[in-house]
């Protein structure tokens, strides 16, 4: 298959790009080295780039040339997140970060070569596309959210129609023998929101607190009531997960102090129940606070939502990875991970497939394999040009699919 011959032939530069690309790792949103090097693996192919205004984002569109030229052209969208995690690097390489206190933990640096494989293959084969294809290159995606924002920049529109279908692909370090794909159709990962809590009272002394209003037990009392709470008012089969990370308050054991926090996060699996999860926390908070004379204030901030499979775009995609690599290196996923993503953002605007990748290496016990966000997060670059393979073949396919379609 052409393809692959072509994703084979970019092999050793793809891969000598991750690597340099590993050395450079930023964070956040501001990735200045990160997206320099990206317009210089970009230059020289015929591409439309527009770059962010609030963010180092890369956007570029590919112009087909195949199909009928007066027709409606499809838009199809192929995302790579830029950026990495304020993580200290102890994986033994010698081309392990050069920035102190980051480190591609999460096989971004993977994803940004096989995007830019993509459309080095997708130019050579530019004259059989029947339409176009938007380069998405994401800064922020670990946090607070990149994605969001170039939708917002104009991400989706940016070809002069709105793009049709959208394809990512996540690497993994564990989980899978390396070379596994992996995933599933409907909902792939939970929706993730944030819950801030303080209790407000009137401290005192320790000995005499029937003269306070005390905030601890209270604070205490809502940390178990939000648990209880799930288990009572949420299906088993549509899960909602609670867990407080942070409780902190007073200074010294005789001491009432005047206030509690304490910080959850929340991961939900439906829309419906991304709704409801935040009126049912308020409501219950402020009552628990009521019953006992104080004051709450709660910042609940939404974060991504869920990330969802559209089951058309999820077979098209399935479909791909089986012509290209055999249904042998296919593991079917039976429930959605409760990890977070804001491909999100794009996958409830467009028809959208996201599919897993293990990266382990060679010869590592994934079941034991130090997991993405470790510090010893270890990837096996010679899968980055299947993963080139994959986005660039769906891409073609699916313009084809739609251009018949729009016909």
């Amino acid at each position: 298959m052409r393809t692959l011959e072509l994703a084979a032939a970019l092999g050793p530069d793809l891969i000598a790009l991750r690597r340099r690309l590993h050395q450079i790792p930023e964070i956040g949103l501001d990735l200045p080295q990160t997206q320099q090097a990206i317009l210089a693996e970009l230059a020289g192919l015929d591409l439309e780039v527009t770059l962010g205004r609030e963010l180092s984002s890369v956007t570029a569109v590919l112009r087909g040339r195949g199909g009928d030229p007066d027709a409606v052209r499809p838009v199809v969208l192929l995302r790579g997140d830029m950026d990495a995690l304020p993580v200290r690097e102890e994986v033994a390489a010698d081309f392990v970060s050069r920035h102190d206190g980051a480190m591609h933990a999460c096989g971004h640096d993977l994803h940004m070569a096989a995007l830019v494989g993509a459309a080095r293959i997708l130019h050579e084969r530019r004259d059989e596309l029947a339409g176009d294809i938007v380069f998405m290159f994401q800064p922020g995606e670990e946090g607070p959210g990149g994605a969001e924002i170039m939708v917002r920049e104009g991400l989706l529109e940016v070809a002069g129609r709105r793009v049709d279908a959208a394809y990512s692909l996540h690497v993994y370090s564990s989980e899978h023998p390396g070379g596994t794909w992996f995933g599933k159709p409907g909902t792939l990962m939970a929706g993730c929101d944030e819950l801030y809590v303080r209790v407000v009272g009137e401290g005192g002394h320790g000995s005499a607190p029937e003269r306070t209003r005390d905030p601890i037990p209270v604070a205490c009392e809502m940390v178990l009531a939000l648990q209880t709470m799930v288990t009572r008012q949420f299906s088993v089969w549509d899960p909602v997960v609670v867990t407080v990370g942070k409780i902190a308050g007073g200074t010294k054991e005789n001491i009432i102090p005047d206030d509690a926090c304490f910080e959850a996060t929340i991961r939900t699996f439906s829309d419906e129940h991304n709704t409801r999860i935040k009126e049912r926390i308020l409501q219950l908070l402020k009552g628990i606070a009521a019953a006992h004379g104080q004051q709450v204030e709660i910042d609940y901030r939404r974060g991504y939502p869920v990330t969802v499979n559209e089951e058309g775009e999820f077979e098209r995609a399935r479909e791909v990875l089986s012509d290209l690599f055999g249904d042998e290196r296919w593991s079917q996923m039976s429930d959605p991970e409760a990890g977070s993503e804001d491909f999100s953002f794009v996958s409830r605007e467009v028809p959208s497939a996201y599919l897993n990748l293990s990266a382990c290496p060679a010869g590592v016990d994934p079941v034991g394999a130090p997991d993405n966000h470790s510090p010893r997060a270890d990837f096996d670059d010679q899968w980055v040009p299947d993963g080139a393979a994959f986005l660039a073949e769906a891409a073609l396919r699916r313009c084809a699919s739609l251009a018949d379609e729009l016909a």
